[in-house]
This record gives structure tokens, C-alpha cells and sequence, in this order.
């Protein structure tokens, strides 16, 4: 079985996005740090690439980057940072996690290395807690909402009164997919207060929790003749708001329970999970709601009341609320806010039925919320089009990319763009957005479907003005974009020659030219045909090449600073290699070494277990700790993917040739 330094697990409330971002980027960092690592995800399809038992046991330290629950108590006693998935979606950010990951080992000297602000951190705050129960249920909730609401949407195909049996537009099949999709509507605030109850206490909290969410949705029933509580009347549901509140209150009802029968026989274990718990947690949490109905009834129509409000003031502040909210973090807390609320507008709207006041309102506003979440991908495909050479073909590969989740209604795609420049590039997301929102809600436009994108067009009301609306915002803010990366291009551009004049001697001692990369390896120092009997004899012996070859001026300085690496984490890989690295005072320049032992140095911890066959150490001055070493060990990573690089290593026994293909991967 394999063993990993690293472990995460990785999930974000839709699972579409940022979940994957940050699998990419911890698996890319912890490749820079010469770490192994297992990246578990909780995607909407469900956990892919799970962790098992063993994987946890042996790994060295967790990263938990997610805003919702991914059963972190597996992870009990382990070394271990929680953050919120948007906290790893860069290189830089995910190493930062790696490393505070494995500082909090216990190790004091690494520890106090640690950066204080970083250390307060590792504390999950309270802020993060709530807000990860809450996206638990919003996640779950998602997929309600859209396959309802595209259901119902495309009921309206056939007319907009097509599932009423006495309207002339009646259509059997419109009316059973408006059936359907009322249902699957339906149960969205019963589905979130449920699963935020789970994320608090876990599987006996889903019984209240959705209890909880009913309530919510009928209110306190009423007689309307006698004005008493009687179960055959009708009730003021206290939608969303009341999920949410419900799913809360049955989540920490359930870890109240477990303090009061904690003090019960082991024996009966299971009649609190089928009887005790169940009965008790929905008596308290029913009751607890039907008495507060009243207050959250009131509450949910002053929201509601307040929203519109912002319309009777205008399109211009509705439009720049909901484009500010959508563009400021692009999936994050602040834009499932609009989202979620969007949802839960169209979702009384569609209650309410077509032609009322409440569904124009509220398919208005979910069509402002969808326009302003396409916008900011849109943007980056404009700009990284029409201003091509002002951008890296990296960032010109994820800008065209980004038109299919544009298109779709991913607004994710956009947020490396700005992680490089949240300003100016965050405001000209948020005015792109808002200008698409604004224009929306100006051109009348009414969307009954809540996810989708271009692809519920058929469905959205004044469909080709909505496009227009979102082309404009795309187009004004990609302008902009491009015109943020001219100037600083040009910025750079003229700073260029002054600072290689002035800074050439200082960059030469701390990094190697890239056109020097071809002198990494030299032939001399490719060793083929050693025999080494242990991982240690073969990293004395590089030690002591490195000093004959003029690279280090100290053996046992470069040979303590390999094994203090490889105490951190073995360097051993797959397949017959390893990459041990030493970085020390004691080596004056950055170079490759290479040997080879075709029996196989055994006692060299691996991936797969299997004895080493190529080392490729890398020594590395200690000035240049966090520049050369980062870029060459990432270069070699990314080399030991490519299965005909190992193979022509491996297979060699030409010294030349074997530095040339290493040298061909270090430029």
C-alpha cells in the first residue's frame, strides 16, 4: 500500500470549481516540496479518490481545505490545518498550508519557525464553522434547485399555462414535468436544514433537521374560524431563512442529546440512535419552530420586502448589489449569498405561479444573479483574445477554457486571474457583472430556470437581450482587463533593462539564468554504474563529488543537509528514482548530480516500495533556498511524470546522454 507525506480533502458547496482548483494546486505544491501527496475530493458526483484507513494512518500531516463537511474527524490525532477551499486555489497558498501542516507536528524548532499569524490560523474560527455547516446544506440543496428548476422552466416550453388542465395551452407532458420539478423544488428547504444538521451531528440530525425544513415551508397551522393551532389549517411558511435556522438548531439539539444520555450503559447504544434520539430531537427542535413560526414568518417577508425595495429604487441599485455580491469572490461566501438568494426568490416565484407580482419579481432577479455569475469568466476569454500577448499561455489556455464555463454558468474559472491581481482586476469583475445586471433587470428579463447558463435560453423570457446584457458587461470589463495588462506589461517592459544593469550581479548569485539551465548537469557528474549497499553511502558519496567537483566546499555539511532533508520525508519515488536535495551555506553553486545503481540501493523508503536505481540529488546554496531549489525540484517532478523520461534515464548507460535529457527538462 502506498504511503503519503501530504493527505487533504478538498470540497467546495456546488463541487464543481474550486474543489478540483485546489486538489490541482496542493498537488502541485507539495510536488515543489519533494512530498508525496493524496488529494481526496468532494465533488458533486460525490468522493472521489478516497482515502482509506492506511493512507490516513501513515500519512504525515492533513490539509482540509473545504467549505463543507468531509468527515474530518477521521483525521483525529493527526497534524492537521482546516481552512476554507477558497484558501488553496493557488500554488503559493496550498505550499503555505503544506508547510503550516507539517509545523504543527510538534516539532518546536519547526514550530517557532512557523509564522505566528499563520499559527493563530490552524484554529478553525467560529466564522468558518457555521459558515461550513451551511454550505453542507447548501451543496445538497443545489442540485434540488436546478434539476426542479430546469424542469419546471422547460415545462413552460409549451406555454406558459400549460400544466393547468383548463387553460388552452394544457399539455400532459409540460404538466407532469411541472409536477416533477415542483417536488424537487419543493424539498430544497427541508434538503438544506437536513444536511446542515448533519454537518453538525452528523447522521441522528438529519431526522429533526428535515422535520425542521417542513416546518419551515407550512408554518404554524392555523383554523381559520376558531384562530387556535390545529393541524387540519393552513400555516405562513418561513422559507429559507426557517431552513436554516431549523437545520442550526436541530444539528446542536442532537450534541445536547449526546451529553445527556452519555452517561447510559454502552449496551444501549442502539436505542438511542432508533428511539431515544429521533423521538426526543424532533419533539424539541417541531416544537421549538412552530413557536418561533410567527417571528420567522415576519422576518421572511421584511427580507423579502427589503429586496424588493431595492427594485422600486431602481435597476441601477438592484443590478449593482447583485453584480458587486456575484463578482467579489466568484463562488465564494459572498457570491453563494446572491445565489442562494436568487434560488430562494424563484422559488416563491414559481409558487406563486406565471403572471404574478412575486414571479416576475423573482425570475427578474434570478436572471440579474445568472447574468452577473457568467459575466467575470467571459471577461477573461475577451481579454486573453484580444490581448493575447499581454498575458502567458497558461493564463491564454484557462482564458479560452473559460468560455465553456461562462457559458455554463461557472463563475470559478475567473478566480486565478484575480488571486494574481485582486486590484484593479476584482472592481473590473464587479463592474463587468453589475453592468450585466443592470441591463438585465432594465430589459425586463425573466429566467424561471436557476443554473444553466446559455443552455435555458429556450426558457428565459426576452432571452436575446438577457445575451446582449451579459455581452456588454463581458465586453466593458474585458476591455478594461486589457487594458490593466498593457500597461502593465509596458510597466515591465521598461524596468526590464534598468534592472538587469542594476541588479545583474545580485540575480546571479541568487538564481541561475534560465540560459544557463543547460549546465545543471554535466557529464562528469553522472555517475553509471555505482553499487551502493544504503541510501546513506550513496548520498556520501554525492557529498563528496560535490566537493571535488568544486560544488561544496564542505562533505559532511552537504551530507547533514541531505539527511536532515530526508528526515523531514523520504525522497524515495516510484518506479527505481529518487530526488534527494540538499540545500546548505556549504555549497556555492546550484547543480545536478547523478548516479545510478542498476542492482538497486535498498533501504530507501518509496512510493512503491521498490529499491532505487537513479538519483538525481540536487545541491542547492543556501541563498537560494526558496528560488533555484523550488524551481529545479519543481522541474523534476514534473520530469519523473513523463513516463519516456524515465525510461531513457533508467535504460542509459551514457553519461551524455543522460545529462542532456535532464538538462533538456531544467530550461
Amino acid at each position: 500500500m502506498a504511503k503519503f507525506d501530504i493527505i487533504a480533502a478538498t470540497g467546495c458547496p456546488t463541487g464543481i470549481a474550486h474543489t478540483f482548483m485546489a486538489k490541482e494546486a496542493l498537488e502541485k505544491a507539495a510536488a515543489e516540496r519533494g512530498l508525496t501527496i493524496k488529494v481526496e475530493t468532494h465533488g458533486q458526483v460525490g468522493v472521489e479518490n478516497e482515502l482509506t484507513k492506511g493512507e490516513i494512518a501513515g500519512a504525515k500531516a492533513v490539509v482540509v481545505a473545504a467549505d463543507k463537511d468531509v468527515q474530518a474527524e477521521r483525521f483525529a490525532g493527526k497534524p492537521m490545518v482546516s481552512v476554507g477551499v477558497s484558501k488553496a486555489l493557488s500554488v503559493e497558498a496550498a505550499g503555505k498550508l503544506i508547510d503550516r501542516a507539517l509545523a504543527a507536528k510538534g516539532d518546536d524548532t519547526v514550530a517557532a519557525a512557523a509564522d505566528v499569524e499563520d499559527e493563530v490560523e490552524e484554529k478553525e474560527s467560529i466564522g468558518h464553522i457555521i459558515y461550513k455547516h451551511l454550505m453542507n446544506g447548501v451543496s445538497h440543496m443545489l442540485v434540488f434547485v436546478v434539476a426542479g428548476g430546469v424542469l419546471t422552466a422547460v415545462s413552460f416550453l409549451w406555454g406558459i399555462t400549460s400544466f393547468d388542465s383548463t387553460a388552452a395551452d394544457y399539455n400532459t407532458f409540460a404538466a407532469m414535468l411541472k409536477i416533477i420539478g415542483g417536488i424537487a423544488m419543493n424539498l430544497m428547504v427541508p434538503v438544506l436544514s437536513a444536511y446542515i444538521a448533519e454537518s453538525i451531528g452528523k447522521r441522528p440530525a438529519l431526522v429533526p433537521g428535515f422535520v425542521a425544513g417542513m416546518i419551515a415551508i407550512q408554518g404554524l397551522p392555523v383554523n381559520a374560524d376558531t384562530g387556535m393551532i390545529d393541524a387540519g389549517g393552513a400555516g405562513v411558511g418561513f422559507g429559507f431563512l426557517g431552513g436554516i435556522v431549523g437545520g442550526f438548531l436541530a444539528g446542536y439539539v442532537i450534541l445536547l442529546l449526546e451529553k445527556v444520555f452519555a452517561g447510559l450503559p454502552k449496551n444501549l447504544d442502539g436505542l438511542k440512535a432508533i428511539f431515544l434520539y429521533p423521538l426526543f430531537s424532533t419533539a424539541i427542535v417541531g416544537l421549538v419552530m412552530l413557536g418561533i413560526s410567527g417571528p420567522m414568518a415576519a422576518i421572511n417577508t421584511a427580507m423579502m420586502d427589503f429586496l424588493k425595495g431595492l427594485s422600486a429604487s431602481g435597476a441601477v441599485v438592484l443590478g449593482l448589489a447583485i453584480g458587486c455580491m456575484c463578482a467579489f469572490d466568484m463562488g465564494g461566501p459572498v457570491n453563494k449569498a446572491a445565489y442562494v438568494t436568487g434560488t430562494a426568490m424563484l422559488t416563491e416565484a414559481l409558487a406563486a405561479g406565471v403572471g404574478t407580482d412575486t414571479y416576475n419579481f423573482g425570475t427578474n432577479f434570478m436572471a440579474a444573479v445568472s447574468a452577473a455569475c457568467i459575466v467575470p469568466p467571459l471577461i477573461t476569454t475577451f481579454a486573453v483574445v484580444v490581448g493575447k500577448k499581454y498575458f502567458s499561455q497558461e493564463d491564454h489556455d484557462a482564458g479560452v477554457v473559460n468560455l465553456i464555463l461562462g457559458c455554463t454558468h461557472i463563475t470559478e474559472g475567473a478566480i486565478p486571474f484575480m488571486t494574481k491581481n485582486i486590484w484593479p482586476v476584482m472592481p473590473i469583475m464587479m463592474l463587468g457583472s453589475s453592468i450585466a445586471s443592470i441591463l438585465t433587470i432594465m430589459f425586463n428579463v425573466h429566467d424561471p430556470a436557476p443554473h444553466g447558463g446559455f443552455l435555458v435560453l429556450p426558457v428565459v423570457e426576452n432571452g436575446p437581450l438577457w445575451v446582449l446584457a451579459i455581452l456588454i458587461g463581458a465586453v466593458v470589463g474585458g476591455i478594461l482587463f486589457v487594458a490593466f495588462k498593457k500597461y502593465d506589461f509596458e510597466k515591465n517592459q521598461k524596468a526590464a533593462p534598468a534592472a538587469n544593469s542594476v541588479e545583474a550581479p545580485k540575480a546571479a548569485a541568487v538564481e541561475a539564468p534560465k540560459s544557463e539551465a543547460a549546465d545543471f548537469v554535466k557529464v562528469e557528474n553522472v555517475f553509471v554504474a555505482e553499487d551502493f549497499a544504503s541510501r546513506d553511502e550513496a548520498l556520501s558519496f554525492v557529498s563528496n563529488q560535490a566537493v571535488k567537483a568544486g560544488i561544496a566546499g564542505d562533505a559532511d555539511a552537504v551530507m547533514n543537509a541531505f539527511l536532515a532533508r530526508e528526515a523531514e520525508g523520504t525522497t524515495g519515488m516510484m518506479e527505481g528514482f529518487a530526488i534527494p536535495h540538499a540545500k546548505s551555506d556549504a555549497i556555492t553553486e546550484a547543480a545536478v548530480i547523478v548516479v545510478k545503481d542498476e542492482s538497486g540501493v535498498t533501504g530507501w523508503d518509496t512510493m512503491d516500495g521498490a529499491p532505487v536505481n537513479v538519483a538525481i540529488a540536487l545541491l542547492i546554496p543556501g541563498a537560494q533556498a526558496g528560488t533555484t531549489h523550488l524551481k529545479i525540484l519543481s522541474k523534476v517532478a514534473e520530469a519523473l511524470m513523463d513516463e519516456d523520461f524515465r525510461a531513457t534515464v533508467k535504460g542509459s548507460t551514457d553519461a551524455a546522454e543522460i545529462a542532456k535529457t535532464i538538462n533538456a527538462r531544467l530550461v
